[in-house]
């Protein structure tokens, strides 16, 4: 059996750590040629480098509209065009309603509204027609989490922009869909909630425990590939049942 992505070309923003990484890998692990971005060069090249399968870093900021520009003038002058494109990239933090700053509020929505919109609008003229488009969402689209409001209602807006993008887009053929996690292990999940917290979150999943980036980009490589060739416009749980009761 041949290989699900042989010959593709990808791009994972937020591609050197957590669930973009664990995406990465199983793409490339599928026959993809994949672009990372990230905004440190160092973390980069160890993603690169456990990627592998000739994975490229394009150190950006995907907040960052320039810098959206450089990572798709890099896929141009490669004479490439984009298959599967993943935007990753978020940025959350807790922060209590009546605190809220406007830094607060501008640096999560500049990264997962505006950066994500404009990284999907701007890959346009390279976008291959019929690629895949995965959005990563969250749980908490739909759920309220204390303290993530902001980042809540920016994940609730991309699940959103989502039913207009496969209309707008439909004489391109792309298939647009939300790759929504629960709680998984990642760098950022331990830099947000102590170790011993850990516990008590994995009580309340019914399957019992915490996700994985490998099970995110199980889910990514089945959005990506033919065999979800008839789903477009829909957001996937990957969440062990966290948010379905």
């Amino acid at each position: 059996m041949g290989m699900k992505l042989d010959g593709k070309v990808a791009i994972v923003t937020g591609g050197s750590a957590g669930i973009g990484l664990g995406i990465a890998k199983q793409l490339a692990a599928e026959g993809a040629l994949v672009y990372i971005t990230g905004r440190r060069q160092s973390e980069l090249d160890t993603a690169v480098a456990a990627i592998g399968h000739g994975a490229i870093a394009v150190q950006a900021d995907a907040s960052k509209l320039a810098e959206l520009d450089r990572l798709y003038e890099v896929v141009k002058k490669d004479n490439r065009q984009i298959d599967v494109l993943v935007l990753n990239a978020g940025f959350y933090e807790f922060m209590k309603f009546g605190e809220i700053t406007e830094e607060h509020f501008d640096k999560t929505y500049n990264t997962n509204v505006r950066g994500l919109l404009f990284g999907f609008q701007k890959a346009l003229p390279v976008l291959r027609d019929g690629a895949s488009i995965i959005l990563t969402g969250s749980i908490a689209a739909s759920k309220g989490i204390p303290n993530m409001s902001v980042y809540s209602s920016t994940k609730a807006a991309v699940r959103n922009l989502v039913r207009g993008w496969i209309n707008d887009t439909k004489e391109r053929g792309f298939r647009i869909n939300v790759l929504s996690p629960g709680h998984t292990l990642t760098p950022g999940l331990s830099g947000l909630i102590p170790a011993e917290a850990y516990e008590g979150i994995t009580g309340t999943i019914p399957l019992g425990r915490m996700g994985t980036p490998e099970d995110m980009g199980k889910t990514a490589l089945f959005l990506a590939s033919d065999d979800s060739a008839y789903i477009t416009g829909i957001e996937i749980h990957v969440d062990g049942g966290v948010a379905q009761y």
